[in-house]
């Protein structure tokens, strides 16, 4: 890639530190600044108290070098998934009318792929980010779950998510109920 003019300007920046320093804090700076204007959380028309908290938090997650490790490993493949699913609603909508791609994508088949992609993202991060002994957390998982399989972790494990999924289905049933109601 160094070949080409814009090969060499890559590499500079590289080296420059702008993939490591200046991306991820104008990345994180941005989504805590717009998180805090959103939420209010620190009151209204407190800008400046936002953009203050916003950029310490930047400076530490730049200052945490593992932190950004993280981030430049694992925004890449949420990118890919991104780009997946759009190829994937290109195709879809070849076979549906302009306009009613998204008619036919409500209740639950919107929970359902929001679900999906957020277990999609939770786990490129979790194979991005990496203990001291070079595992990926989804890799040590993994290893656990297949070792102690029958242990009592996992069974019990396996039985709160049984207990939350009971849980969310028969409150969502009582909120359908209650909607068809009024």
């Amino acid at each position: 890639m160094a070949d080409s003019a814009l090969g060499v300007t890559i590499e500079f920046f590289k080296r420059f530190g702008i993939f490591d320093v200046v991306l991820p804090f104008l990345l994180v700076f941005t989504v805590v600044f717009a998180i805090l204007q959103k939420s209010q959380i620190l009151g209204e028309n407190k800008k400046n108290l936002d953009a203050t908290v916003a950029f310490v938090v930047a400076m530490l997650v730049v200052a945490a070098t593992r932190i950004v490790g993280v981030i430049n490993e694992a925004l890449p493949a949420v990118v890919l998934l991104i780009i997946v699913s759009m190829s994937f609603l290109l195709l879809v909508g070849m076979f549906v009318k302009p306009g009613e791609i998204f008619k036919n994508l409500e209740g639950p088949w919107v929970k359902f792929l929001m679900i999906l992609l957020f277990i999609a993202v939770l786990l490129i991060f979790l194979a991005n980010i990496r203990m001291e002994n070079g595992d990926s957390w989804l890799e040590y998982t993994l290893s656990y779950v297949s070792v102690y399989w029958s242990g009592a972790v996992v069974g019990s494990i396996i039985l709160v998510v049984i207990f939350i999924a009971a849980i969310v289905w028969v409150t969502i049933g009582e909120k359908d109920k209650k909607k068809k109601e009024d």
